[in-house]
C-alpha cells in the first residue's frame, strides 16, 4: 500500500523560543503528524575533476519502512541544500527542482515513473554545480509531502549522511583541500614545544607589563572586599569570586583586604586599563580607568587563583603570588559577532556567550539579528516581523511564513528555524552584557539579506488590504512591478529592499526608533547600529519602476548612486537618533569596472565617521581594509582567512564547518596580524580593532556553537587585547621564528593546561573542539602528541574508540596493529580520534 495520507494532524507544541502567535495559527500544516515511515541516506558517488574544478556526483537513497511504499505519482521529496544543484530532470524519470529562491529543492517523479514497492530502495542520482568538500553541503531537514494532502509534511528522521571514504569521493584539487593526515598534525603540533606548569605566563591573555615577586599571599578565608563608588556589579563578582575556594574560613584571622577602586592609571588612556598588585604587605589591589578597567583586573585576578577542586574543605587555603600587573588592550574593540537569524540561539546561549566573552576580556557583541533567513527581534507596531518573519516552516500559500532553510525542515515549531527576542528577552540581554563591560551592537541587515523583512512587509500589505485597513503600503519594502534580474550567493531573487519606495525609508526608521527604545530601557544607550550592507547582488533595482523614477528624480547615473542615496538617508536616520553608522565594508567601497572590478574606496562617505567591518582579505583584496583606513574610514578586522569560526579548521570530512573562504585553524587566528604594511600613519589610527564573525548556517545546536567558537576565540582574544608581539616586529626570519615558537608555545599550552581545564571545572557546559592528536611511527613506535599540551592522551590497541578508562599516554607506544588515541578534558570527554597502524 502507498503511504498513509489520513493521520490526525496534532496542535502546536510549545518550544523554547518565542514563536509568534500569528505564525502558530494554522500551523498545524506544518506540524508533521508523524515522521515518514521511509529512511533516507545521503553518500557522495564521486568528486570529478576539471580544469574549471570540477562537479560531485550524489546520491538519495530512499527506502520505504513498515511495509509502505511509495506511489507512482503525487509525492515530493524536499530538503535544504546550501550553495546550489544543477535542477532539472534526473534518472528514474524524476525531477530536482528549487522551490523557491534559497535553499529549499524538492525531488517528484515524473511520467513514467513506476513507483516504490515496500522493501526496494530508490535512489536518486544527482549534480552538484562544484566539488563537494565538506559535508555541510549535504542534504538537510528532509520532509515527504504528498500532493492529496499539501498542508501535511512527514519530516524523515530516520536519516543519516555517510562520510566519503572511498578514493572517488575524496578526489580534491591537492593544492587547496588535501585531506589532512595524522602524520600532518603530529608535525604541525611538533610547532609547539610542552613547557612545565611553571613556565607559563600566569595571566591570559598576556598582559602589558608584569612583574613578579619573591613571596605569595595566603588566603584561609575569603578576603575582604572593599570598593569605591560605581562598582557594585564587580564588588558582586569579587566576593562570588572565592566562594568556590574557601566557602568557610578561619574567622579568628582577619581576611585579607580586596580594594577595588577607579583611578586613573598613570600612562594608560584606555578606560579598560588596570592596575593588580598582590603583596602580603598590602593586600590585593584592583585600580582602573572605569569600571570596565577593574572588571578587567579582577578577570586576571581569577586567571591566577588554583584550579578549582571538586570539593573544598573546610581548611581550605590558597596562596597568590606577590606580584604587579599594569594591563590595558591593544585595540578598543575587540568583537566577536553571533548570528542568530539563520539558526536561531535562544536567550540561554547567549547569555553564557557573554560570560566566555567577558572572562577573556572581550567587549563588543556584533549581534546578527536579521537576515533572509529570519527575524529575531520583536518590533513595537510591525508584529508581522515575528509572526512571519520569526517562523520557517512548510507552507503551501506565500505569506504564511518562511520556507525551511538550513536544515529547519517543516515543523514551524523547530527550536531553531522559529524563534525571536521579546522586548524583554533583548533588555534582559542587554543589560547583562552591560554589567559585563559589553557593548551589543545589533545588525539589522539592508539593502540585502533581507527577504524575512521584505515578505513580513508584504505579508502586512496583502492583510490590511484584505481588511480594508489605512496605511497598508506603509512599510512596504518591495516594488511589485519590479522585474530585475538578480540572485544573491544564497539563492535568492526577492531579497532586496528597495530605494524607490519612501516605505523603505519609513520601515528603518520605525525599527531605528524601536531598538533606540530598547537600548535605553535597559540603560545601554546605543552609540551605533550596523547596518548590513554586504552582498547586494548584480542586477538588483535595475528594472524597479519606482527606482528608476528615483533615479531619475535625483538625477542619479545608475545603482551604484542610487547605493549612496539609500545610505545617506539610512545614516541620516541613524544620526538623528544621535549614532553613527557600522557596515560591512561594501558601505564603503566602489566597484570600479576602469580597474577589472576591483573595490575602491567610495570617497561620498569618508567624513561620516562609518565604522566598517572588512572581512574579504581574499587573492586580490588582502589590502583592502587598509586602503579603506587610509582613505578615511574606521575599521574593524575581521578577516575571512583568520577570523570567521564558521569555517572549518581543515578540509577533512569529519570537521564540520564550511569552506568557501578558508580552513581557519587555531594558529590560522593566532598568527594574524592586524596591521598591515601598507598602512599610513593616519589609516593605522584608523584601525579600530578585531572582530571574530562566527554565521549560523550549520549551527543546529548549542555544542556545535561551542565547538565552532573555542578555543579559536581565545587566540581572538590574545590577539586583540595583547601588545604586537615580537615575533610580529622582527626583520629577522630566523630571529622571528624562534619568537614565534616562544610565544606560540607559551600560548597553546596555557590554553592546554589553564585555560580549557578551568572552563571545564568552573563551568562544565562548554564543548570546544578537541582537536585529533597527531601520531607517527618512528622506530618501530608510536609516537603522539597534541595540539594543546596538558589535555590527556589516551589511547587503545585493540581498534575501539578510546574511552576515559583507556590507557593513558605516557611515551612512545611499541604496541603493533592498529593504534587509535583522542585527547580527552577533564570532564572526561573525548575529541576526534586518531588512527595509525604500526607494522
Amino acid at each position: 500500500m502507498a503511504l498513509a495520507l489520513g493521520v490526525a494532524t496534532q496542535g502546536a507544541t510549545a518550544s523554547t523560543a518565542n514563536v509568534a502567535d500569528a505564525g502558530v495559527a494554522g500551523a498545524a500544516a506544518s506540524l508533521a503528524p508523524a515522521a515518514a515511515p521511509v529512511s533516507m541516506r545521503w553518500e557522495i558517488l564521486r568528486n570529478e575533476l576539471s580544469a574549471q574544478g570540477g562537479r560531485t556526483k550524489a546520491r538519495l537513497s530512499v527506502t520505504p519502512l513498515r511495509g509502505q511504499s511509495l506511489p507512482a505519482q503525487g509525492w515530493s521529496l524536499y530538503f535544504n541544500c546550501m550553495d546550489g544543484l544543477l535542477t532539472g530532470p534526473l534518472p528514474g524519470n524524476l525531477l530536482l527542482e528549487q522551490v523557491v529562491g534559497g535553499s529549499l529543492f524538492r525531488v517528484r517523479p515524473t511520467a513514467g515513473f513506476k513507483g516504490l514497492p515496500a522493501g526496494r530502495t530508490l535512489n536518486i542520482d544527482y549534480d552538484y554545480p562544484n566539488l563537494v568538500i565538506k559535508m555541510a553541503r549535504a542534504p538537510v531537514g528532509p520532509y515527504l509531502v504528498f500532493d492529496a494532502a499539501p498542508e501535511v509534511a512527514y519530516a524523515i528522521n530516520d536519516y543519516q549522511q555517510r562520510l566519503p571514504t572511498r578514493p572517488e569521493q575524496l578526489q580534491r584539487p591537492r593544492d587547496q583541500h588535501a585531506l589532512v593526515t595524522t602524520q600532518d598534525i603530529y608535525r604541525r603540533n611538533a610547532g609547539a614545544d610542552v613547557l612545565p606548569a611553571g613556565a607559563l605566563p600566569p595571566v591570559f591573555p598576556t598582559p602589558l607589563q608584569l612583574k613578579t615577586g619573591s613571596g605569595t599571599v595566603r588566603l584561609v578565608r575569603a578576603p575582604q572586599v572593599i570598593s569605591g563608588p560605581g562598582l557594585q556589579n564587580e564588588t558582586a563578582f569579587a566576593r562570588a569570586l572565592f566562594a568556590r575556594y574557601l566557602p568557610h574560613g578561619d574567622t579568628s584571622r582577619a581576611p585579607v583586604p580586596l580594594r577595588l577602586r577607579i583611578n586613573a592609571i598613570d600612562g594608560q588612556t584606555s578606560p579598560e586599563a588596570y592596575e593588580l598588585t598582590i603583596s602580603g604587605e598590602a593586600g590585593i589591589n584592583i585600580t582602573g580607568n572605569s569600571a570596565a578597567g577593574v572588571a578587567r583586573g579582577l578577570q586576571s585576578l581569577h586567571d591566577l587563583l588554583p584550579l578549582p577542586s571538586a570539593s573544598p574543605s573546610d581548611g581550605a587555603q590558597l596562596a597568590l603570588p606577590e606580584l604587579e600587573i599594569t594591563d590595558a588592550p591593544r585595540f578598543a574593540y575587540r568583537g566577536f559577532q553571533l548570528d542568530v537569524a539563520r539558526n536561531f540561539q535562544p536567550k540561554e546561549v547567549v547569555l553564557k556567550t557573554l560570560d566566555l566573552m567577558a572572562a577573556y576580556k572581550l567587549n563588543k557583541l556584533h549581534f546578527h539579528l536579521t537576515d533572509d533567513e529570519g527575524w529575531r527581534l520583536e518590533i513595537a507596531g510591525l508584529p508581522e516581523l515575528t509572526s512571519i518573519g520569526a517562523v520557517r516552516g512548510h507552507y503551501t500559500k506565500e505569506g504564511q511564513r518562511l520556507p525551511p532553510t538550513y536544515g529547519s525542515g517543516p515543523r514551524t515549531d523547530d527550536p531553531h528555524g522559529s524563534g525571536y527576542y521579546t522586548r524583554a528577552d533583548y533588555i534582559e540581554i542587554l543589560r547583562y552584557a552591560a554589567a559585563r563591560h559589553i557593548e551589543v551592537i545589533p545588525e539589522i541587515e539592508m539593502p540585502g539579506h533581507a527577504r524575512a523583512a521584505v515578505k513580513a512587509m508584504e505579508a502586512r500589505y496583502h492583510r490590511m488590504r484584505a481588511a480594508g485597513e489605512q496605511g497598508a503600503a506603509q512599510y512596504l519594502l518591495n516594488d511589485f512591478d519590479d522585474r530585475s534580474v538578480y540572485r544573491s550567493p544564497q539563492e535568492y531573487t526577492d531579497h532586496v529592499i528597495n530605494p524607490g519606495l519612501e516605505s523603505s525609508y519609513a520601515f528603518i526608521e520605525q525599527v531605528v526608533a524601536q531598538v533606540v527604545t530598547l537600548h535605553r530601557e535597559a540603560g545601554a544607550p546605543l552609540k551605533t547600529m550596523h547596518v548590513g550592507g554586504d552582498e547586494l547582488p548584480h542586477g538588483a533595482w535595475e528594472k524597479s519602476p519606482l527606482s528608476r523614477a528615483l533615479m531619475e528624480r535625483e538625477k542619479l547615473a545608475g545603482t551604484a548612486d542610487l547605493w549612496d542615496y539609500f545610505y545617506n538617508r539610512v545614516d541620516g536616520i541613524l544620526r538623528k537618533h544621535g549614532m553613527f553608522a557600522s557596515g560591512w565594508e561594501e558601505l564603503g567601497a566602489r566597484r570600479s569596472e576602469k580597474e577589472g572590478g576591483q573595490q575602491l574606496p567610495n570617497p561620498r562617505f569618508t567624513q561620516r565617521g562609518f565604522s566598517l567591518y572588512v572581512w574579504n582579505n581574499t587573492p586580490g583584496n588582502e589590502d583592502f581594509a587598509y586602503r579603506l583606513a587610509n582613505a578615511g574610514y574606521d575599521i574593524v578586522l575581521a578577516p575571512v582567512t583568520n577570523m570567521y569560526l564558521d569555517m572549518a579548521a581543515n578540509p577533512n570530512p569529519e570537521e564540520p564547518g564550511v569552506n568557501w573562504g578558508a580552513y581557519v585553524e587555531l594558529d590560522s587566528v593566532y598568527d594574524f596580524k592586524p596591521l598591515g604594511a601598507s598602512l599610513t600613519d593616519a589609516g593605522r589610527r584608523r584601525i579600530r580593532g578585531i572582530e571574530a564573525t562566527l554565521f549560523s548556517e550549520t549551527i543546529r545546536d548549542a555544542s556545535r556553537l561551542d565547538y565552532l567558537m573555542m578555543p579559536r576565540l581565545l587566540a581572538v582574544a590574545e590577539r586583540a587585547w595583547a601588545a604586537d608581539p615580537a615575533w610580529a616586529l622582527e626583520p629577522d626570519p630566523a630571529r622571528a621564528a624562534a619568537l614565534h615558537r616562544a610565544a606560540w608555545s607559551g600560548f597553546v599550552n596555557t590554553l592546554g593546561q589553564r585555560v580549557l581545564p578551568r572552563l571545564d571545572l568552573e563551568r562544565g557546559d562548554v564543548r570546544y573542539r578537541i582537536a585529533p592528536p597527531g601520531m607517527v611511527v618512528e622506530g618501530g613506535k608510536v609516537l603522539v602528541n597534541h595540539a594543546l599540551p596538558g589535555l590527556t592522551l589516551r589511547y587503545t590497541t585493540d581498534g575501539s574508540a578510546p574511552t576515559a578508562r583507556s590507557k593513558p599516554v605516557t611515551g612512545p607506544i611499541g604496541t603493533k596493529g592498529v593504534i587509535r588515541a583522542a585527547a580527552f578534558d577533564r570532564t572526561g570527554r573525548a575529541g576526534l580520534v586518531a588512527r595509525i597502524v604500526n607494522r
